[in-house]
């Protein structure tokens, strides 16, 4: 089952297995996922850890994510945004050579981004253009800069 949730830079649909998330998108899937008492309870975490993460109070999710629906290559890819932290960047290139790619595969990376199913908790907005340009997010490119200046600012309340 498809979950909408109502956030300060719009809709955001999620879905999970019984192991993790498999979705936080910006348009809602094709095909909704069968609803499972486990699944429920990850989509109810991650909406919360987001809400949190929205109001500046949450800089590393726990929620867990399952990507075993996606190639080894891809989730390889997505894998390699696990050090890139919150207020950081990392260009499409460097991304590449951290995952054992060559800087010429940052089209490939920039694909594996677009195709990035669990969007925000897996923090493709942190991938930047080689001159730190903001490229490509699939939630448009006033949400990245609204989730990059969210990071950017110091807004804990700690």
């Amino acid at each position: 089952m498809t979950v909408t949730h109502e956030t300060r830079i719009g809709t955001l649909y999620l879905e999970a297995s019984d192991v993790g998330l498999t979705l936080l998108g910006f348009s809602p899937p094709e095909e909704p996922a069968t609803p499972s008492e486990a699944g429920d309870r990850i989509v109810a975490q991650a909406c919360a850890e987001l809400d949190a993460y929205l109001d500046g109070t949450l800089r590393e999710f726990t929620v867990p994510v399952d990507l075993s629906g996606l190639s080894a290559a891809h989730r390889r890819v997505l894998d390699g945004l696990a050090p890139v932290g919150w207020g950081q960047t990392i260009t499409y290139g460097d991304l590449a050579t951290s995952v054992g790619l060559p800087v010429s595969e940052s089209r490939r990376v920039g694909g594996a981004m677009a195709r990035n199913p669990v969007a925000i908790v897996v923090p493709c907005h942190r991938v930047v253009g080689s001159d730190g340009s903001l490229t490509g997010y699939a939630g448009g490119l006033e949400r990245k800069r609204t989730l990059l200046d969210l990071e950017a600012a110091d807004r804990m309340l700690f």
